[in-house]
């Protein structure tokens, strides 16, 4: 039986660490896409304070008018 070197399982430890980012990326995908799909809106800018899409009835300013 022949003897492993040291890079063979460094390069196992990196091909296992890529997968299960991988594996992470696209659970976490899964999840958003899950979340757009039951209807959660987030408002411009990424905010999901509630009424943070309300703001529309702020006066406008006279000189945008």
């Amino acid at each position: 039986m022949a003897a492993t070197r040291g890079q063979t399982h460094a390069k196992r430890d990196r091909e296992v660490a890529q997968r299960e980012k991988r594996e992470r990326k696209r659970a976490k995908k899964a999840e958003a896409a899950a979340q757009r799909a039951a209807g959660a809106t987030t408002a411009v800018g990424g905010s999901d304070v509630a009424g943070a899409e309300e703001k529309a009835d702020t006066p406008v300013p006279r000189w945008i008018q």
